[in-house]
């Protein structure tokens, strides 16, 4: 018989792509693909035969990086498929201008991608994606929309077979670990003018309870400790569900799944958020007392421009909630300094909130002109140039608060998941391990790294404290390793 077709998957962008990728590996495994592990490195230990790039198309840069991407895995000789946000986006168009790629296929291409990639290693190439605007896909009503959800592509599903009712999973994990995303939803109803993401990942689904904490079991057997809960919204789960508090009884459901040490929401909205949700997740033991709001900014007029609510007092208002309940809880945001129309006034009041808010974590983006938004329409615009420097001077504050943060953690004892067994900080040694405080989401937060740390085991959960800092990443002295065993692979 002949060889199974290999296939490289490169999974650029957030952790909802990352699942995403998961899924399609799943599916190609499935269909008689044997994926190779080492797609990301710069000399692959073996070519592959064709090579899926599951794109991002966020911002500028994430575009810029999938295309050169696309021409780097053209360049080995395989053949390429673009997937993921930017094919979605964009389609036909993309094929056009990018010959270098074999095909250019949609989300609603993935339940038969093992046979399109078949199609391309035959010499054939599929039709390009059509574009279509994905909020059109799915009725207006709550009930409607989720009869309607089951014939719609929404990426993310469900059960592991014989284990639940429901469609069987579909996911492999692509990296060993402790630590996986966890889709709780899909999609946007949100309009906010500097985004494009509900056009082509479309209105907001919630996935079923059932669905997702068993899968959770799944990862949990796969050896995942703990669970990253990723959506485009996260304070949307469950509106178009029955019942209430759907998210609050989802994470107490989810920390009890036997195996899960640690849960973890991301994505929440500042407008959505409830003072049921903060308490849940400050008084839930195995929920991350960790907040990843999306504030975008904290000037009122700004907010408006943006089609946001919100202001420099309600922010730091429901900050000193978080903070009342939990007060060593991790606090991360994303900010867009230069939106058309920001002024100096509207630069110091975002200055004012990030001083006073003191969170442990801000991505600072320069606003970019996106196809398809509202903000292509604004007037107002500011200069590229001037756009940089504001980012320059908005990301030095926003890092200096997030260093002074970590320093002052110095003394105090946190519960780290050991996630890199291999190494730390250079200066303590190689007895050192790696891992996140509950305060340190995965690959945006800083890391703790434990010195001291012969025995400690991929997928432990230390108590340790903190006994020094480096910018915003922790070095911490073991004190005990919690009971529970280790969740590594």
């Amino acid at each position: 018989m002949p060889s199974s077709p290999t296939v490289s998957l490169i999974s650029l962008g957030c952790a909802r792509n990352d699942v995403d990728s998961s899924e399609i590996a799943g599916r190609l495994a499935a269909g008689g693909y044997r994926l190779l592990e080492d797609a990301a490195t710069d000399e692959p230990a073996e070519k592959a035969d064709i090579v899926v790039v599951n794109t991002c198309a966020f911002v500028a840069s994430a575009k810029k990086d999938s295309i050169d991407t696309i021409l780097a895995a053209a360049d080995t000789g395989s053949k390429v498929v673009a997937v993921g946000c930017l094919a979605e986006r964009y389609g036909a168009e993309l094929a056009a201008e990018l010959p270098e790629a074999d095909a250019v296929l949609g989300f609603d291409s993935y339940p038969e991608l093992a046979s399109l990639l078949g199609d391309v290693l035959d010499g054939h190439k599929p039709a390009s994606h059509t574009p279509v605007d994905r909020r059109t896909l799915l009725p207006i009503t709550p009930v409607a929309r989720q009869a309607a959800a089951a014939s719609i592509s929404v990426p993310g599903h469900a059960a592991p077979s014989g284990t639940a009712a429901g469609p069987v999973l579909t996911r492999r994990l692509l990296h060993s670990g402790p630590v996986a995303p966890l889709k709780i939803a899909s999609g946007c109803d949100r309009r906010c003018t500097f985004c494009a993401i509900p056009s082509f990942r479309g209105s907001f689904v919630s996935r079923s309870h059932d669905e997702i904490v068993a899968e959770a079991g799944w990862l949990a057997g796969q050896g995942v400790g703990e669970l990253v809960l990723v959506s485009e919204n996260s304070t949307s789960y469950g509106k178009d569900l029955p019942g209430d508090r759907l998210l609050e009884n989802l994470l107490v459901e989810l920390a009890a799944v036997p195996g899960v040490r640690r849960v973890r929401a991301s994505y929440l909205q500042p407008a959505e958020t409830k003072p049921s949700l903060l308490q849940t997740i400050a008084r839930t033991a195995g929920v991350a007392d960790y907040f990843d709001m999306s504030f975008q900014h904290a000037s009122e007029p700004v907010l408006r421009r943006m089609r946001r609510f919100g202001s420099v007092a309600s922010f730091l208002a429901l900050v000193d909630s978080m903070r009342a309940l939990a007060p060593e809880a991790g606090i991360r945001s994303n900010v867009i300094v230069g939106f058309p129309g920001e002024t100096n006034d509207d630069l110091e009041a975002l200055r004012a909130f990030l001083v006073g808010a003191r969170m442990d974590a801000v991505g600072v983006f320069g606003y970019s002109d996106e196809d398809g938004t509202a903000a292509l329409e604004l007037d107002g615009k500011i200069d590229e140039d001037e756009i940089a420097a504001r980012v320059e001077s908005i990301t030095s504050l926003a890092e200096a608060i997030a260093a002074q943060r970590a320093e002052d953690r110095v003394g105090t004892e946190i519960v780290v998941l050991v996630d890199d067994p291999e190494g730390g900080v250079d200066d303590y040694g190689t007895d050192s391990v790696v891992g996140r405080a509950e305060h340190q989401g995965p690959e945006v937060d800083g890391s703790t790294t434990i010195v001291g740390a012969d025995g400690i085991a991929l997928g432990e959960l230390v108590r340790c404290r903190v006994v020094d800092s480096w910018g915003i990443d922790l070095v911490a002295e073991p004190l005990e390793v919690l009971p529970g065993g280790s969740t590594g692979r």
